[in-house]
């Protein structure tokens, strides 16, 4: 499969099958200026040894099939073709792909949790994974990130007519872990879609969501938390590709960075065809610096190519803890550390109510209590 010619907009224009359809990546690129190549340990470039391990175990919901299939299968790729190097060096590279499948009208008595443990940091491995949820079916899909390891994977979402999924994705690899993970969900006709991402873990975590539609009425909502420490580079570039009309899609990311070199990037991209008529969509990234030597980038881009929307916006915004709310606090006797905490806390705690399974919801919450102590 070679490359897909046909443009997709002046933000993302190359979509491929095929290595040697990307050049090896030298920073300079627009994709690719905010990212440390030379902590990606080789997965830009071809030279990571591929002798690491990742285990992947699922603990499906009674209703839902679990397959583990070759990469002959017709479900792999289909929905999704890797639109960067890493990504098609890991579709290149997976020996087995886990396919997971919710049937026709099927209403998910619980969450299906996939537990990816990564074993070692010393060799790359890769990853692919595929949800396919039929017409008119619901579920909910837990994807939890542990351990050390250098990972590079594809995950393809595909959303039926009528159909319902939400999905939690928990980054809370080792300090010494590298991740570079694509997240396509494609939504068909009155679609819903609920993606919720948590980074927290790693020494570097770039992870690219992206949606597309096939027919309308899909609705995408994408939600993310990340808190990055002294060191840490954590990396989230959404795409939402509206090529149908009447569809929707909000994007709300909130990150908090403490640490000497702590660095946060954000990058949205949406697309507004000229066929995506009537549609509703608006992105939003605010970044809390908590401590000096702390640094957010953040790029909201919007690209609309008809004048016919039913609504379409961004916002941005980075900056310190506010000094009136911490002081408001402390006129009332709360000490001065325990004010910044609540503060922080108030800053999450909209977005982490919208995580639907409570037990990862009480996670989040210890975890974020947990960045505040230090």
């Amino acid at each position: 499969m070679g490359l897909d010619t046909k443009p997709l907009s002046t933000l993302h224009g190359k979509s491929s099958y095929d290595l040697e359809d990307f050049p090896v990546p030298t920073g300079r690129e627009e994709s690719w200026r905010f990212t440390p190549l030379s902590r990606l340990r080789g997965l830009h470039d071809g030279t990571a040894p591929v002798t690491g391990s990742v285990v992947v175990e699922v603990h499906p919901s009674p209703e839902v099939s679990v397959e583990t299939v070759g990469r002959d299968d017709s479900r792999v790729g289909k929905a999704y073709v890797p639109a960067d190097r890493v990504s098609v060096q890991a579709f290149t590279s997976f020996e087995k792909a886990t396919v997971i499948t919710v049937p026709k009208e099927a209403v998910t008595s619980e969450p299906t949790v996939v537990n990816l443990r990564g074993e070692s940091a010393e060799g790359a491995t890769y990853g692919h994974l595929v949800v396919v949820v039929e017409p008119l079916a619901q579920a909910v899909v837990v994807l939890d990130h542990r351990g050390s390891a250098v990972y590079a994977d594809n995950v393809e979402f595909v959303v039926g007519d009528g159909a319902s999924l939400r999905v939690v994705s928990l980054q809370d690899w080792a300090g010494d872990a590298v991740h570079v993970s694509h997240h396509h969900a494609q939504l068909a006709k009155d679609a819903t879609f609920k993606s919720f991402v948590v980074t927290l873990g790693g020494d570097l975590v770039r992870l690219s969501p992206s949606v597309s539609y096939t027919g309308r009425g899909g609705d995408a909502d994408l939600s993310g938390l990340y808190f990055a420490d002294a060191g840490q580079h954590l990396e989230h570039r959404l795409l939402v590709d509206h090529s149908v009309p009447d569809c929707r899609s909000h994007v709300d990311y909130r990150g908090a960075l403490q640490g000497d070199e702590a660095h946060a990037v954000w990058i949205g991209d949406v697309i507004i065809r000229v066929e995506a008529t009537g549609t509703d969509t608006y992105e939003l990234n605010r970044n809390l610096i908590l401590t000096d030597g702390a640094r957010a980038d953040s790029v909201p881009n919007l690209e609309i190519l008809t004048g016919e929307v039913a609504g379409a916006g961004h916002a941005s915004a980075s900056g310190r803890l506010d000094d009136e709310h911490t002081f408001y606090l402390q006129a009332r006797g709360i000490p001065y550390e325990e004010a910044r905490r609540l503060v922080v806390r108030g800053y999450f705690a909209q977005l982490i109510q919208k995580i639907e399974v409570e037990e990862i919801r009480d996670r989040v919450l210890a975890a974020v209590e947990a960045e505040l102590a230090r």
